[in-house]
C-alpha cells in the first residue's frame, strides 16, 4: 500500500503549512497581494520621508550618481535613474512573462473569455486618455494623457482578495486578464509615445540582439543564463537609443521558451526509473543516503526543472524578488510627495491633478463597466461566471487604482520639459489620491452594496 505523506515523521514540523498543493494561478494571486502589501507600506514610508526633517536627505540621496564602466565604456546615472531605467526593466521582465503566459495558456487564450476583458480594458485605456486630453488640452501638460490609462494589478487584486467569497473566481480571473491587456497596452504606449529622440543605430542594435534570444528559442536553449547574458546587451543599446531601457525587459520575456525540454509521459517514465535506482541502496544509519542516491536525486532535481518550462520557471523565481525588492524601491524613490495641505485646494484643481484623478476615476469606470456593459448587452461577450453586473462596476472602480505603471508613465511624461517638475508633482498627488479613493470606494461597494447574479436584475 502507498502511504502519503501524513504516514512518515517530519522532522521540520514547521514546514507542514508548505505540504499544501497551490494551483499556479493561486501563486500568483498570493504573489500579487504580496506585491500590493509590501508596495502600500513603502509608499506610506515614502511620504512619512518626504514630509519629515530629514525630507531633503531622502531626496538627495536618489541623485547619488552610480558609474558602472569596463574599460573605455561606462554608464553614468543617479540611484533614482538605475531603479526607474535598470531595476524596473526587471519588473518589466516579469510583466512580459505573465503576458505571454495568459495568451498561451491563461485567460486570454481562449477567445470567448478573453473578449470581455480585452474590450474592457480597450476601454478603460481609452476613456481615460480622452478625459485627461479634454482637460489638459492645448496646454504644455497634455503630454501626460497616458498617466491615467494604466492599472496596478498588485494593488487591485490585494483588494478582490481580501474580499475573500463575496467575489466569485471568476471576476478575479477577469480583472487579472483585465489588468494584464492594460499592461501590454501601457507597454507599447512607453514604446512608441514616451520616447525621446532615437539613436536608430542603437535601436537597430538593439533588435539585432533581440533576434539573437529568437534563435535561442527556435533552437531549443531552455538554460536561462544566455537569455540574461544577451538581454543585459539589449538593454545597453536599448537605454542608448532613446526607446525607454525598460522595454527590453519586456522583449526578452517574450523570448523566453514556453515549452518544457521533457514532456510530461517522458518525465513520468524517466522519474520511475530514477526512483528504482534510488531504491536499490538501503538507507544507512542515521538516515545517511549512499553516494549513488545522492547523485540519483541531483537526476531527479534536474527532471523536475526540465518538465517545467522556463516561462514558468521564472515568472515562479522573479515575483518574489521584484515584489520585495524592485517595487518597494521604486515606490520609495517616486512616491514620496512633499504634502502641503494649505495648498491642496488649489493642487487639485491644477489641469494635471484634476485629469489625472478624472481620468483613472471616471475615465477607468466609463471604459471597463461601460464598455462591458455594451459588449454584454450586445451578445459580443458574455458576463464573468456566477458574477453580476452590479459587481463588475465595483470592480471597474479598482481598475482605477493605477500607481505603479502611472507613476512610472508620469517620470517619463515631461522628463526634461520646462515645468515638468510641478506637472510630476501634480500628478503624482493626482495619482495617490484617485487611487486611494477608487480602492476605497471599490472594496465598500465590492463589501456592502454589490448584488449577487440571483439578487441583480
Amino acid at each position: 500500500m502507498i502511504k502519503s505523506i501524513k504516514d512518515y515523521k517530519i522532522y521540520a514540523p514547521w514546514e507542514r503549512a508548505f505540504n499544501k498543493v497551490a494551483t499556479p494561478f493561486e501563486h500568483f494571486l498570493h504573489q500579487q497581494t504580496t506585491t500590493g502589501l509590501v508596495l502600500m507600506m513603502m509608499t506610506v514610508v515614502a511620504l512619512i520621508l518626504a514630509n519629515s526633517p530629514i525630507a531633503e536627505s531622502y531626496k538627495h540621496l536618489f541623485h547619488t550618481h552610480l558609474t558602472i564602466s569596463l574599460g573605455g565604456f561606462s554608464i553614468d546615472h543617479s540611484l533614482h535613474h538605475w531603479i526607474n531605467d535598470g531595476l524596473m526593466a526587471l519588473f518589466f521582465f516579469v510583466i512580459g512573462l505573465e503576458i505571454k503566459r495568459e495568451i498561451l495558456v491563461g485567460e486570454l487564450s481562449d477567445v470567448r473569455n478573453a473578449i470581455l476583458p480585452i474590450l474592457a480594458a480597450i476601454g478603460g485605456v481609452a476613456f481615460p486618455a480622452l478625459i485627461y486630453v479634454y482637460i489638459n488640452a492645448g496646454l504644455p501638460s497634455e503630454n501626460g494623457w497616458g498617466i491615467p490609462m494604466a492599472t496596478d494589478i498588485a494593488f487591485a487584486i490585494s483588494a478582490l482578495v481580501l474580499l475573500g467569497r463575496r467575489v466569485p473566481v471568476a471576476l478575479v480571473t477577469f480583472l487579472v486578464a483585465l489588468a494584464i491587456v492594460d499592461d501590454l497596452i501601457a507597454v507599447s504606449v512607453i514604446a512608441i509615445f514616451y520616447t525621446a529622440d532615437l539613436n536608430l543605430f542603437a535601436l537597430g542594435m538593439s533588435f539585432v540582439f533581440f533576434g539573437v534570444l529568437l534563435a535561442f528559442n527556435r533552437f531549443g536553449i531552455h538554460h536561462p543564463l544566455p537569455y540574461f547574458l544577451v538581454g543585459g546587451i539589449m538593454w545597453i543599446f536599448m537605454l542608448e537609443s532613446g526607446v525607454h531601457a525598460t522595454i527590453a525587459g519586456i522583449l526578452t520575456a517574450l523570448a523566453i521558451p514556453a515549452k518544457p525540454k521533457f514532456n510530461p509521459e517522458f518525465f513520468q517514465n524517466h522519474m520511475c526509473n530514477l526512483t528504482e535506482d534510488f531504491n536499490r541502496h538501503p538507507i544507512g544509519p542515521n538516515h545517511m543516503l549512499h553516494d549513488e542516491q545522492k547523485a540519483t536525486l541531483h537526476h531527479m532535481e534536474d527532471a523536475v526543472h526540465a518538465v517545467q518550462a522556463p516561462l514558468n520557471r521564472l515568472e515562479h523565481d522573479f515575483h518574489l524578488p521584484v515584489s520585495l525588492i524592485v517595487i518597494p524601491l521604486f515606490a520609495l524613490a517616486n512616491a514620496g510627495i512633499a504634502l502641503d495641505f494649505s495648498q491642496m485646494g488649489q493642487m487639485m484643481m491644477e489641469p494635471v491633478t484634476l485629469g489625472v484623478m478624472s481620468g483613472l476615476v471616471l475615465g477607468k469606470v466609463i471604459g471597463i463597466a461601460g464598455v462591458a456593459f455594451i459588449a454584454i448587452k450586445l451578445g459580443i461577450a458574455r458576463l464573468p461566471k456566477n458574477a453580476s453586473m452590479s459587481q463588475l462596476f465595483g470592480v471597474s472602480f479598482l481598475g482605477g487604482i493605477g500607481f505603479t505603471m502611472s507613476i512610472f508613465i508620469a517620470e517619463l511624461a515631461w522628463y526634461d520639459t520646462p515645468g515638468g517638475a510641478e506637472m510630476l508633482l501634480e500628478a503624482k498627488t493626482g495619482i495617490l489620491f484617485a487611487s486611494l479613493f477608487a480602492g476605497l470606494f471599490g472594496y465598500i461597494w465590492l463589501r456592502y452594496i454589490a448584488k449577487s447574479p440571483n439578487t441583480d436584475h
